[in-house]
Protein backbone atom coordinates (compact mmCIF):
# COMPACT_ATOMS: atom_id res chain seq x y z
CA UNK A 1 0.00 0.00 0.00
CA UNK A 2 1.45 3.30 -0.86
CA UNK A 3 0.46 6.43 1.27
CA UNK A 4 0.64 10.17 0.39
CA UNK A 5 -0.73 13.06 1.96
CA UNK A 6 -3.36 15.37 0.49
CA UNK A 7 -6.03 17.52 1.57
CA UNK A 8 -9.64 16.09 1.93
CA UNK A 9 -11.47 14.97 -1.25
CA UNK A 10 -12.63 16.56 -3.94
CA UNK A 11 -16.26 14.96 -4.09
CA UNK A 12 -17.48 13.87 -0.37
CA UNK A 13 -20.25 11.08 -0.32
CA UNK A 14 -22.85 10.69 1.84
CA UNK A 15 -21.61 9.94 5.42
CA UNK A 16 -18.27 10.97 4.84
CA UNK A 17 -17.80 15.11 6.28
CA UNK A 18 -13.81 14.97 5.46
CA UNK A 19 -12.60 11.69 3.78
CA UNK A 20 -8.39 11.87 3.83
CA UNK A 21 -5.75 9.47 3.02
CA UNK A 22 -4.98 7.22 5.80
CA UNK A 23 -0.64 8.28 6.33
CA UNK A 24 1.92 6.87 8.95
CA UNK A 25 2.55 10.59 9.52
CA UNK A 26 -0.32 11.71 9.72
CA UNK A 27 -2.41 8.88 11.73
CA UNK A 28 0.87 7.77 13.60
CA UNK A 29 -0.87 7.83 16.98
CA UNK A 30 -4.40 7.42 15.48
CA UNK A 31 -7.04 5.07 16.99
CA UNK A 32 -10.78 3.95 16.05
CA UNK A 33 -12.91 3.03 18.27
CA UNK A 34 -15.62 1.23 16.11
CA UNK A 35 -19.07 0.47 18.27
CA UNK A 36 -22.14 0.18 17.30
CA UNK A 37 -23.38 3.78 17.05
CA UNK A 38 -24.72 4.48 13.70
CA UNK A 39 -25.54 8.32 14.50
CA UNK A 40 -23.31 9.08 11.29
CA UNK A 41 -25.93 7.39 9.00
CA UNK A 42 -29.34 9.14 10.74
CA UNK A 43 -29.65 11.36 7.63
CA UNK A 44 -30.02 9.79 4.87
CA UNK A 45 -32.75 7.83 2.83
CA UNK A 46 -30.76 5.40 1.02
CA UNK A 47 -27.07 3.66 0.54
CA UNK A 48 -25.71 1.82 -2.43
CA UNK A 49 -25.06 -2.16 -2.44
CA UNK A 50 -23.94 -4.28 -4.12
CA UNK A 51 -25.28 -6.81 -6.21
CA UNK A 52 -23.69 -10.02 -3.99
CA UNK A 53 -25.53 -8.26 -0.88
CA UNK A 54 -29.50 -8.65 -2.47
CA UNK A 55 -30.21 -11.37 -1.00
CA UNK A 56 -29.48 -10.47 2.16
CA UNK A 57 -30.72 -7.13 1.84
CA UNK A 58 -33.71 -7.82 0.03
CA UNK A 59 -35.15 -10.23 3.27
CA UNK A 60 -35.81 -6.32 5.13
CA UNK A 61 -34.77 -3.77 2.25
CA UNK A 62 -36.83 -2.76 -0.77
CA UNK A 63 -33.77 -2.92 -3.58
CA UNK A 64 -33.69 -0.44 -6.05
CA UNK A 65 -32.05 1.38 -8.62
CA UNK A 66 -30.86 5.30 -8.90
CA UNK A 67 -28.14 7.56 -10.64
CA UNK A 68 -27.92 8.70 -14.17
CA UNK A 69 -28.05 7.18 -17.39
CA UNK A 70 -24.24 6.66 -17.40
CA UNK A 71 -24.17 5.92 -13.54
CA UNK A 72 -26.41 3.53 -11.96
CA UNK A 73 -26.19 1.68 -8.74
CA UNK A 74 -28.61 -0.19 -6.49
CA UNK A 75 -29.65 1.14 -3.42
CA UNK A 76 -31.43 0.02 -0.16
CA UNK A 77 -33.85 2.81 0.72
CA UNK A 78 -34.04 3.25 4.10
CA UNK A 79 -36.64 5.98 4.51
CA UNK A 80 -39.60 7.33 2.66
CA UNK A 81 -38.18 11.11 2.87
CA UNK A 82 -35.36 13.74 2.52
CA UNK A 83 -33.18 13.07 5.53
CA UNK A 84 -34.88 9.90 7.18
CA UNK A 85 -33.34 6.78 8.16
CA UNK A 86 -36.11 4.38 9.71
CA UNK A 87 -33.44 1.83 10.02
CA UNK A 88 -31.27 4.15 12.76
CA UNK A 89 -33.10 3.78 16.40
CA UNK A 90 -33.38 6.90 18.69
CA UNK A 91 -30.77 5.13 20.53
CA UNK A 92 -28.53 5.33 17.01
CA UNK A 93 -28.67 1.47 17.25
CA UNK A 94 -29.49 -0.21 13.70
CA UNK A 95 -32.72 -1.91 13.31
CA UNK A 96 -31.89 -4.31 10.98
CA UNK A 97 -30.39 -7.87 11.36
CA UNK A 98 -28.38 -7.01 8.12
CA UNK A 99 -26.29 -3.91 7.95
CA UNK A 100 -25.11 -2.53 4.51
CA UNK A 101 -21.33 -2.98 3.46
CA UNK A 102 -21.45 0.60 2.72
CA UNK A 103 -22.68 1.20 5.87
CA UNK A 104 -20.31 -1.38 7.76
CA UNK A 105 -16.98 -0.07 6.00
CA UNK A 106 -17.63 3.44 7.40
CA UNK A 107 -15.38 5.69 8.95
CA UNK A 108 -13.04 4.13 6.06
CA UNK A 109 -13.43 4.26 1.78
CA UNK A 110 -11.43 3.77 -0.94
CA UNK A 111 -10.67 6.73 -3.79
CA UNK A 112 -9.62 6.11 -6.80
CA UNK A 113 -6.36 8.41 -8.02
CA UNK A 114 -7.22 8.13 -11.72
CA UNK A 115 -3.75 9.69 -13.11
CA UNK A 116 -2.43 6.40 -11.14
CA UNK A 117 -4.85 3.78 -11.76
CA UNK A 118 -4.42 2.71 -8.33
CA UNK A 119 -7.11 3.39 -5.08
CA UNK A 120 -6.02 5.08 -2.08
CA UNK A 121 -7.72 4.30 1.51
CA UNK A 122 -9.43 7.14 3.46
CA UNK A 123 -10.44 7.55 6.48
CA UNK A 124 -13.57 10.14 7.71
CA UNK A 125 -11.53 12.65 9.94
CA UNK A 126 -15.00 13.63 11.33
CA UNK A 127 -15.60 10.28 12.66
CA UNK A 128 -16.54 10.45 16.49
CA UNK A 129 -14.71 7.34 17.31
CA UNK A 130 -11.28 8.73 16.02
CA UNK A 131 -9.06 9.57 19.25
CA UNK A 132 -5.20 9.72 20.32
CA UNK A 133 -5.89 8.06 23.69
CA UNK A 134 -5.67 5.07 22.41
CA UNK A 135 -9.56 3.77 22.68
CA UNK A 136 -10.46 0.99 19.94
CA UNK A 137 -7.89 0.29 17.40
CA UNK A 138 -4.62 1.79 16.55
CA UNK A 139 -4.02 2.31 12.13
CA UNK A 140 -0.18 2.32 12.99
CA UNK A 141 2.53 0.82 15.33
CA UNK A 142 5.17 2.63 16.86
CA UNK A 143 7.51 2.28 14.04
CA UNK A 144 4.81 3.52 11.54
CA UNK A 145 3.39 -0.26 10.50
CA UNK A 146 -0.13 -1.17 9.48
CA UNK A 147 -1.95 -3.03 12.21
CA UNK A 148 -3.24 -6.14 11.87
CA UNK A 149 -6.66 -3.82 11.91
CA UNK A 150 -5.42 -2.21 9.01
CA UNK A 151 -4.38 -5.47 7.29
CA UNK A 152 -8.53 -6.47 7.99
CA UNK A 153 -9.57 -3.27 6.83
CA UNK A 154 -7.60 -3.29 3.78
CA UNK A 155 -8.92 -6.60 3.35
CA UNK A 156 -12.43 -5.58 3.37
CA UNK A 157 -12.18 -2.60 1.37
CA UNK A 158 -10.78 -4.69 -1.22
CA UNK A 159 -13.76 -7.36 -1.26
CA UNK A 160 -16.06 -4.46 -1.25
CA UNK A 161 -14.39 -2.85 -4.41
CA UNK A 162 -14.34 -6.30 -6.51
CA UNK A 163 -17.95 -6.60 -5.77
CA UNK A 164 -18.88 -2.82 -6.91
CA UNK A 165 -17.19 -3.69 -9.93
CA UNK A 166 -19.02 -6.96 -10.61
CA UNK A 167 -22.63 -4.90 -9.98
CA UNK A 168 -21.81 -1.93 -12.26
CA UNK A 169 -21.49 -4.65 -15.11
CA UNK A 170 -24.61 -6.01 -13.14
CA UNK A 171 -26.28 -2.10 -14.21
CA UNK A 172 -24.54 -2.13 -17.79
CA UNK A 173 -26.48 -5.50 -18.49
CA UNK A 174 -29.76 -3.75 -17.37
CA UNK A 175 -29.16 -1.00 -19.22
CA UNK A 176 -27.97 -3.16 -22.27
CA UNK A 177 -31.50 -4.82 -21.93
CA UNK A 178 -33.21 -1.43 -21.49
CA UNK A 179 -34.83 -3.81 -18.48
CA UNK A 180 -34.98 -0.39 -15.71
CA UNK A 181 -38.34 2.10 -15.57
CA UNK A 182 -38.94 4.55 -13.61
CA UNK A 183 -41.17 4.70 -10.59
CA UNK A 184 -42.30 6.83 -7.83
CA UNK A 185 -42.95 5.70 -4.59
CA UNK A 186 -46.03 6.45 -2.81
CA UNK A 187 -47.42 6.44 0.73
CA UNK A 188 -51.00 6.44 1.99
CA UNK A 189 -52.21 9.71 2.54
CA UNK A 190 -52.38 11.04 6.33
CA UNK A 191 -54.59 12.47 8.57
CA UNK A 192 -53.98 15.71 6.68
CA UNK A 193 -54.48 14.29 3.26
CA UNK A 194 -50.88 14.40 2.51
CA UNK A 195 -48.93 11.91 1.09
CA UNK A 196 -45.32 10.72 0.88
CA UNK A 197 -43.73 10.44 -2.39
CA UNK A 198 -40.31 9.90 -3.87
CA UNK A 199 -38.93 10.03 -7.03
CA UNK A 200 -35.87 9.72 -8.87
CA UNK A 201 -35.47 5.81 -8.64
CA UNK A 202 -35.41 3.18 -11.04
CA UNK A 203 -37.35 -0.52 -10.72
CA UNK A 204 -36.72 -3.92 -13.31
CA UNK A 205 -39.70 -4.17 -15.61
CA UNK A 206 -41.78 -7.53 -14.93
CA UNK A 207 -43.14 -6.63 -19.02
CA UNK A 208 -39.49 -6.36 -20.43
CA UNK A 209 -38.03 -9.54 -18.20
CA UNK A 210 -40.77 -11.48 -19.44
CA UNK A 211 -40.19 -10.39 -22.91
CA UNK A 212 -36.52 -11.83 -23.21
CA UNK A 213 -35.57 -14.39 -25.68
CA UNK A 214 -34.91 -17.79 -24.44
CA UNK A 215 -31.29 -17.39 -25.31
CA UNK A 216 -31.03 -14.03 -23.05
CA UNK A 217 -32.64 -15.83 -20.08
CA UNK A 218 -30.83 -18.79 -20.40
CA UNK A 219 -27.40 -16.76 -20.55
CA UNK A 220 -28.75 -14.63 -17.29
CA UNK A 221 -29.19 -17.64 -15.71
CA UNK A 222 -25.60 -19.20 -16.20
CA UNK A 223 -24.38 -16.15 -14.38
CA UNK A 224 -26.17 -15.81 -11.70
CA UNK A 225 -27.93 -12.53 -12.59
CA UNK A 226 -31.77 -13.61 -12.99
CA UNK A 227 -31.94 -14.79 -10.05
CA UNK A 228 -30.36 -11.18 -8.83
CA UNK A 229 -33.17 -9.61 -11.09
CA UNK A 230 -36.00 -11.72 -9.02
CA UNK A 231 -34.78 -10.59 -5.71
CA UNK A 232 -34.60 -7.22 -6.46
CA UNK A 233 -38.80 -7.67 -7.76
CA UNK A 234 -39.46 -10.00 -4.13
CA UNK A 235 -37.54 -7.23 -2.26
CA UNK A 236 -40.39 -4.39 -3.50
CA UNK A 237 -43.12 -6.39 -1.17
CA UNK A 238 -40.96 -4.84 1.75
CA UNK A 239 -42.87 -1.35 0.71
CA UNK A 240 -45.85 -1.82 3.32
CA UNK A 241 -43.22 -2.65 6.18
CA UNK A 242 -41.50 0.51 5.56
CA UNK A 243 -44.45 2.52 5.36
CA UNK A 244 -45.69 1.07 8.61
CA UNK A 245 -42.16 2.38 9.98
CA UNK A 246 -43.19 5.85 9.38
CA UNK A 247 -45.74 5.83 12.01
CA UNK A 248 -42.97 5.69 14.75
CA UNK A 249 -40.28 7.94 12.76
CA UNK A 250 -38.42 10.15 14.41
CA UNK A 251 -37.56 12.28 11.53
CA UNK A 252 -41.07 14.19 11.17
CA UNK A 253 -44.62 14.21 13.30
CA UNK A 254 -46.65 13.62 10.88
CA UNK A 255 -48.60 10.21 11.35
CA UNK A 256 -50.11 7.20 8.32
CA UNK A 257 -53.47 5.85 9.06
CA UNK A 258 -53.07 3.16 6.60
CA UNK A 259 -49.24 2.87 5.99
CA UNK A 260 -49.80 1.42 2.62
CA UNK A 261 -46.56 2.46 0.08
CA UNK A 262 -46.66 1.30 -3.12
CA UNK A 263 -44.36 1.82 -6.51
CA UNK A 264 -45.94 3.26 -9.44
CA UNK A 265 -44.73 3.95 -13.29
CA UNK A 266 -43.53 7.26 -13.45
CA UNK A 267 -41.85 8.06 -16.56
CA UNK A 268 -41.40 11.68 -15.63
CA UNK A 269 -39.65 11.16 -12.34
CA UNK A 270 -36.24 13.33 -11.37
CA UNK A 271 -33.29 12.19 -11.38
CA UNK A 272 -32.42 12.96 -7.70
CA UNK A 273 -33.97 12.04 -4.41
Amino acid sequence: MEYQRENKMSKQLLIYGNAVPVHPEQHKDLSVKVGKDYAFANDINSVPLTAGEFPAAAAEYVIVFAGTEENIIPVALLGLREKENLFVSEDNQWNAQYIPAYIRRYPFIFTKREEENRFVLCIDEEFSGNNKEGLGERLFDAEGTQTQFTKGVLNFMQEYQTNFERTRLYCKKLKELDLLESVQIRMAANESGEEARMRGFMAISRTKLNALSGEQLEELANTGELEMRYVHLQSLQNLNSIGSKVTGSKATDSKVNAPLAEAQDDTAAETTH
